[in-house]
């Protein structure tokens, strides 16, 4: 056997969903540039769940299906008054809340392709309103109710403000929400696809994924970046700041890729994004900060900004709380984890590796008054 630490370039499965090939990502073979300046997010989980963009009829169907699923069990919103607000990470608390709602769901455990679609449409509608309820439960304020109306995108902003969106702010964020859809086999892709192959159901593989977006060494780079902007201040400070930790060598949070060589392709979306919001607020600062971060962090380390870096400072500017950055990010990932679902149950088989074992010997067992005091 061959170890290979983190499984790095090893090929685990087949997937018809997305693709990164010579530093180009795919979902179902369309360019994610292609789909970040055209489609809407109900676009790219109809693509990503059927193979397929949909016709007029099965876009307006399933963007119905969407509005009519996204009120939450009002014993979820209860729940969420009993947690310790203000000791609860947004992540932790959706964690939970997933794995609540599959108690109230009566078809949790019907395993046929049907129920699993209807399941998948009931978990894509409330993963926005649980984020958004449970930041404003956490503040003392009632949730706000979907609108049939609104878009996924809008409704979200909607359900976390209680005001209907700017249109600027609902294309940022179905922006965000297409290029963060779906990424190949991702740790938390991977972890979900773990889970269901034992054939557990789909609320316990979500559960799982988001308990893998968790830590902060797959989601959580672009809070630990509007961190780091907050803390280094000003542009003038960039410079001596962003130098002092490389000669320290700590991490620089927001840049290089596991995957990319070349660099993140779907980056230079959010770059543009964050240059238009951050002028929009009022806070062109930011923008001119990450900048001159780029610029240093790329001459010095070779290493290109990702996905995480931009969406900060954009994020920031659409005024939402800096720790429902990585909460945002499992509403839109979590179309690709009900994807990479469906497609493991359609030719399951466990997933079940090896080891490579580096303890001791072989040992004789020795009875507990031999051992000694």
């Amino acid at each position: 056997m061959t170890v290979t630490r983190g499984l790095e370039g090893v090929v685990a499965t087949t997937s018809s969903i997305s693709s990164i090939i010579d530093d180009t990502l795919t979902y179902v073979g369309y360019n994610i540039d292609d789909l970040a300046d055209n489609a809407s997010f109900e676009e790219v989980i109809y693509l990503l769940w059927h193979r397929k963009l949909p016709t007029l009829t099965e876009l307006k169907e399933l963007k119905q299906q969407l509005a009519e699923n996204m009120e939450l069990p009002k014993e979820l919103l209860e729940h969420f008054k009993m947690y310790p607000i203000q000791k609860v990470h947004p992540m932790a608390a959706l964690r939970s809340a997933v794995s609540l709602l599959g108690l109230y769901d009566e078809e949790a455990d019907v395993m046929e392709e049907d129920a699993n679609l209807r399941k998948a449409i009931r978990l894509q509608a409330k993963m926005p309103a649980i984020v958004a309820a449970f930041a404003r439960v956490r503040k003392g304020l009632e949730p706000v109710a979907p609108r049939k109306d609104l878009d996924f995108a809008a409704n979200f902003l909607y359900m976390l403000s209680g005001k209907e969106p700017e249109a600027i702010a609902v294309e940022a964020l179905n922006k965000a929400l297409v290029l963060h859809a779906d990424h190949e086999l991702n740790a938390s892709t991977f972890t979900a696809r773990v889970c269901v192959a034992t054939l557990s159901d789909i609320y316990s593989g979500i559960t799982a994924a988001i308990g893998a977006l968790k830590g902060p060494l797959h989601g959580g780079a672009n809070e630990a970046v509007m961190k780091m902007l907050k803390e280094i201040g000003t542009v003038e400070n960039v410079e001596p700041a962003i130098r002092e930790k490389l000669n320290n060598k700590e991490k620089i949070m927001g840049f290089g890729h596991r995957v990319y060589r070349l660099g993140d392709p779907r980056a230079k979306h959010l770059r543009e994004m964050s240059e238009r919001l951050t002028k929009l607020t009022g806070e062109p600062h930011w923008f001119d900060m990450s900048t001159k971060i780029e610029a240093i962090v790329t001459s010095e380390k070779n290493l290109p900004p990702n996905v995480d870096f931009y969406s900060a400072s954009m994020y920031h500017s659409l005024g939402i709380d800096h720790d429902l950055f990585t909460p945002i990010f499992a509403v839109s990932r979590v179309s690709g984890w009900l994807a990479h679902i469906l497609e493991q149950y359609e030719n399951n088989r466990l997933i079940r590796p090896r080891a490579e074992y580096t303890g001791p010997g072989m040992q004789k067992y020795v009875p507990v008054e031999d051992r000694g005091l």
